[in-house]
């Protein structure tokens, strides 16, 4: 081999040929080490299964029983960052009656043809029980010994936004298909429908054209860039509802047999729904911010409706053809004429949990329809008020339609649907919204949420009506009914009506519900919620909201509003007031920084009406990030209040969703003369700005594009994909080995990805 130490700039090419080539020369010219190049053919399916495969592990839940682990639950997960955070499902590993271990062990794939086998142990830092996800973090060995994170250098895959997927991309599941004794498997399918629901709107959940074993839930969907899109998801129903299933793996009670004495851990069917994984950014962000958010106002507060029994109900089925920006269903309808593609179930639900699971099965004409059933899942949707099933752009063929809503294995409610035929036009109600009635008799509001007073206004759409035609409005509140009125129609056949409910006491806080029926046949509904005092465009629910700094709860509470931070602070407080506002009454709380979410929760309000200093406490034992923070009050829809603070130089330093494009490379590196994997060795890419001499003469991390270090077996993943045509400068660096060092290193555009590399030390 000639090489020319005046030429410092080598390219990739066709693997890593070209990187290797460089290595040799320095490595030569240095101390003689030997440097080997691993050939890769050329990739065809676009996707790097290899890498997906190594950064897809085996999840067991367990439960400490004297010296004994017993196996709780299972489940897959995924790797999406090298300093070892698992995306996984929340129901197999936050402890819960179906679920309840308190040790997370994390298996790892060694060989793509083997079982995964257990290496890690492993806790939950952040988790959204509704949503069914969770995000661990591998702290410790599986013997138990804790584990610095800057010392792990796992495989793992990037996260993509997939408000970019389109029906019939095609999808790559990843996961492990039995109960710890197969190997890694891959299907492959393609999106067929996206299902909506209040939690998340159209997009909360894609839908396979696929099904996969229960035990693949938690693991990974993948679009053709080797990004995960998804994480297919399945709940699993306790052992003690009708027609569950489970399977007994240890002796757990110690009489050395395994037979229907000892624990059953729940399984399910089969999955085919996907979570986007835009569901899992926020707690991506939080976890790898090292952010905690504490509410120190819900500490023993306890739930509304705790007396009430534990069986759910779900009532009031009926169809929309469309949902408004409220969530709310733009009329009632009984059939759809043929060539339909948009259809939403409404319901009315009672005596919810986040541990129910529930499901709908769909038939046409008799034969079950996949495409529209959901399988079952966790329900997400608080304990009580109106939920939806729906999907829109996906065509419905002729036929009568049946719809079943079960909870927790046990069918409750049945509606059917007719589709076929012309469009029939007939007397209908729509597009409800509510308000308040200026002078001119115009209703003006945001349509959801209206402040306390003595009157409630709505409006609503009206067609095809025929005067002297028998219609209805009834009102309630809180699920009484408070006010009806039965006449006959005299407005003329279509148009636009404005009626109202009022009381001379004034209205109550809470929520409210209005039914439009034409001749007894329900035509129209709508929900809204009165809080919060008539100040303003928006209702006041909200007062006051800001942040603060001090050193203890007590303090934050009489401290002033601060609008910066200064940086290193270990906590941040925030809080607001509130007033005419209901218990019972579901409200969100959304935290951002940099304008990015990362954090979100929808509950109920459990306080008193009206009260004060509601408090929040973010956390970071090694400083909260610099950074703009900011919280929102929602109810619904509507924003109501929001808040902002500056930490630092009010930006984070880097963005841990920004990926540059190029080329993602990865390897292992060798002891020359054993051919055994080096542990620790620093494998160090300069940006391009700097060279080695610069990087030796001032050793600042700021000049490093990406930092990896090598697992017990000497493999290393870079973090960050490299930019094409951008000169690096590398690094390799282990104690006991002459270092490697290389200026000038090019990723060309026609480069093959990953980078793969085998690299040789010799000892120094």
């Amino acid at each position: 081999m000639v090489c020319s130490m005046r030429r410092r700039v080598w390219s990739i090419r066709w693997g890593v040929r070209g990187l290797l080539a460089a290595v040799l020369c320095m490595a030569l010219a240095a101390s003689g080490a030997l440097a080997q190049d691993q050939e890769q053919p050329a990739p065809t399916s676009g996707i790097d299964l290899q890498r997906i495969e190594e950064a897809t592990v085996f999840i067991l839940q367990a439960q400490n029983v004297g010296d004994n682990l017993n196996i709780t639950c299972f489940s897959s997960g995924t790797l999406v960052s090298r300093d070892g955070l698992i995306l996984t499902n929340a129901h197999s590993t936050v402890a819960s009656p179906n679920c309840p271990g308190e040790t997370l062990i994390v298996a790892l794939t060694v060989s793509p043809d083997a079982p995964p086998v257990p290496r890690y142990r492993a806790e939950i830092v952040q988790s959204n029980a509704g949503l069914d996800l969770a995000l661990l973090r591998i702290n410790r060995e599986y013997d138990g010994r804790l584990i610095a994170r800057d010392t792990l250098a796992l495989p793992f895959v990037e996260v993509a936004d997939s408000s970019s997927v389109s029906l019939d991309e095609t999808v790559t599941i990843v996961g492990y298909p039995g109960v710890g004794n197969d190997p890694v498997a891959t299907e492959m399918g393609t999106v067929v429908a996206f299902v909506a629901e209040p939690s998340a709107g159209a997009r909360s959940w894609f839908k396979a054209s696929l099904n996969i074993p229960a035990t693949m839930s938690g693991g990974g969907a993948y679009n053709r860039s080797s990004q995960l899109i998804g994480i297919p998801t399945t709940a699993p129903i306790a052992i003690t509802a009708p027609g569950s299933t489970c399977v007994t793996l240890q002796d757990t009670n110690r009489d050395d047999l395994i037979n229907s004495n000892d624990l059953c851990i729940p399984t399910g069917g089969t999955i085919n729904m996907l979570r986007p994984s835009n569901f899992a950014r926020p707690l991506i962000r939080a976890a790898q911010l090292g952010l905690q958010l504490e509410n120190l106002s819900e500490v023993g507060a306890t739930a509304v409706s705790a007396s009430e029994p534990d069986s759910p109900v779900f009532r009031r089925l009926f169809f929309a053809p469309s949902v408004n920006d409220d969530g709310m269903p733009a009329s009632v309808i009984r059939a759809l004429p043929a060539g339909s593609t948009s259809l939403y179930l409404f319901f009315d639900y009672d005596h919810m949990t986040p541990n129910t699971v529930y499901e709908l099965r769909v038939t046409t004409d008799g034969v079950p329809n996949q495409i529209f059933s959901l399988s079952p899942v966790r329900w997400s949707g608080g304990t009580r008020g109106m939920w939806y099933i729906g999907s829109s752009g996906q065509p419905l063929a002729n036929g009568i339609y049946e719809f079943t809503l079960l909870a927790d294995n046990i069918p409750l409610e049945t509606a059917r649907l007719s589709v076929g035929g012309a469009a029939q036009e007939e007397a209908q109600f729509n597009d409800v919204i509510f308000g308040l009635v200026d002078s001119r008799g115009n209703v003006s509001g945001n349509g959801y949420v209206l402040p306390t007073g003595n009157i409630a206004n709505a409006t609503f759409i009206y067609r095809n009506m025929l005067n002297e035609t028998p219609w209805a409005q009834i009102w309630y509140y809180q699920g009484r009914e408070i006010a009806r009125t039965e006449t006959v129609w005299t407005d003329g056949p279509s148009g636009a009506k404005n009626i109202s409910i009022q009381d001379a006491n004034g209205l109550l806080p809470g929520d409210y519900r209005l039914e439009l029926y034409i001749e007894g046949r329900l035509s129209a509904t709508s929900d809204f919620t009165i809080a919060g005092a008539f100040e303003g465009v928006l209702p006041q629910a909200f007062l006051d909201a800001h942040f603060s700094s001090a050193e203890s709860p007590q303090e934050a509470a009489a401290a002033p509003a601060v609008n910066s931070i200064t940086a290193g602070a270990e906590a941040l407080y925030a809080m607001f007031d509130w007033q005419s506002f209901a218990p019972g009454t579901l409200w969100t709380l959304r935290w951002l920084v940099d304008g990015n979410v990362f954090y979100e929760q929808t509950q109920p309000w459990t306080l008193d009406q009206n009260g004060q200093n509601y408090l929040f406490r973010l956390t970071n034992p090694q400083g909260i990030p610099d950074g703009t923070y900011s919280f929102e009050l929602l109810i619904g829809p509507v924003r109501l209040a929001q808040a902002q603070t500056r930490v630092g130089i009010g930006q984070l330093p880097i963005d841990p969703f920004a990926q540059a494009t190029g080329v993602q490379m990865r390897g292992r590196i060798l002891d020359a003369a054993t051919d055994q994997g080096i542990p620790g060795v620093s494998f160090i890419l300069i940006s391009d700005l700097y060279s080695v001499a610069d990087f030796m003469a001032t050793r600042s991390m700021d000049q490093v594009y990406a930092l990896a270090v090598t697992d017990r077996e000497g493999r290393f993943q870079i973090d960050r994909p490299l930019a094409y045509d951008a000169p690096y400068s590398v690094i390799i660096v282990a104690d006991g080995y002459l270092p490697i060092q290389a200026d000038g290193v090019t990723v060309e555009r026609d480069t093959p990805v990953p980078v793969d590399m085998t690299i040789y030390l010799s000892r120094g």
